[in-house]
């Protein structure tokens, strides 16, 4: 049964709410009169940055991270070491390790993992930006620091093979994180740990 809405301008502002992840219809609702309840200043600072994120918001040239600047803070931060390279799956991941404050090398996020099922392809991830950078020099370890699902597997299988070639040391995280988890809900003591304990690939 649809539900009738008393005004086109909230049942429209319901429908656009609903189309985030996990925010049905009910929640949607409750969201916008809550929104109705605010001063119309709060609201447009909320329209105006999120309008702002999606027009300004750019993306690491290097490590693909989310950046304000065509290259990220973790990047062009001279204290950080460029030789050691951590591979994770998204943007929440980098802030999962970060948090950690166990790790200070850079980043490479690829965007996803290898995905047949759901049509995701080695072609579609940051896969051959990660062999350029490798290729280019000063980089001796690479950490795979994937979920410990099988499509993270077969994507620390994939990037091994495509690194074969070059000299560096390849690691993943020590099972401390339970097969099956994802890195973003890994609390941050295991995470911290995982990586301290990284164990060469094909090893663990």
């Amino acid at each position: 049964m649809l539900q009738a809405y008393p005004s086109a301008l909230l049942e429209k502002a319901v429908e656009e709410f609903s189309k985030l992840p996990g925010i049905g219809r009910k929640t949607a609702l409750r969201l916008v009169l809550y929104l109705l309840r605010q001063p119309v200043s709060d609201v447009e600072n909320f329209s105006n940055a999120v309008a702002r994120l999606r027009r300004e918001v750019k993306y690491c040239s290097i490590c693909h991270n989310i950046s304000d600047s065509d290259v990220c803070p973790i990047c062009s931060n001279k204290h950080s070491d460029s030789s050691v390279v951590c591979v994770v799956e998204n943007i929440q991941d980098v802030m999962a390790v970060e948090n950690t404050q166990q790790f200070h090398g850079l980043y490479h996020v690829l965007g996803g993992v290898i995905s047949p099922v759901d049509g995701v392809g080695p072609s579609d991830l940051q896969i051959d930006s990660l062999v350029s950078r490798v290729a280019e020099g000063g980089i001796s370890e690479v950490i795979l620091a994937l979920g410990s699902t099988m499509e993270g597997d077969t994507t620390n299988f994939y990037i091994s093979r495509k690194l074969a070639d070059f000299d560096l040391v390849i690691s993943v995280l020590a099972r401390g994180i339970s097969v099956g988890d994802e890195l973003e809900y890994t609390d941050e003591v295991t995470l911290g740990r995982s990586i301290i304990n990284r164990t060469p690939f094909g090893q663990q």
